[in-house]
């Protein structure tokens, strides 16, 4: 397990090229933490970096739950579970319909069979006084 301070959005972003440089096809993300963590701006930093593209628009996929991005090198699956009435429906979304994508989960915790699969599990979290963010990286 590692764990890292993260002081501010760029350092976020410099996490996010870091890790994307170590995802495989196929390999499962799932980004845990309260509101307002960082999740999302991890994982905008990470299909960005996959995608080549570090102007792209990427959405929270709150409102859409899952958000796909095809490029020339990955494809990547944004997911946001938070919505999720139970377990089960996490399997109608379709997260692993292309066996080579790159999966990135927010809010696994609303369907926690996804931890055997996952590759990377990352925690983020709020420190005490709200200034940056604290980041564990469990790789599996």
């Amino acid at each position: 397990m590692e764990t890292l301070f993260l002081a501010d959005d760029d350092a976020t972003a410099a996490l996010g090229r870091k890790l994307a440089g170590e995802l495989r096809p196929g390999d499962l993300v799932l980004l845990v933490g309260e509101l307002g963590s960082g999740k999302t701006a991890l994982a905008r930093a990470i299909i960005r970096t996959l995608l080549g593209d570090p102007a792209l628009e990427v959405p929270s996929p709150s409102f859409s739950l899952v958000q796909p991005y095809a490029g020339t090198n990955a494809s990547v699956i944004h997911a946001d579970l938070y919505r999720l009435g139970s377990a089960d429906e996490a399997h109608e979304l379709g997260l692993f319909d292309d066996r080579d994508g790159i999966v990135l989960v927010e809010w696994p915790e609303r369907a926690p069979d996804l931890v055997d699969r996952a590759a990377l599990i990352i925690r983020l979290a709020i420190p005490p006084g709200g200034a940056g963010r604290q980041a564990e990286i469990e790789r599996r």
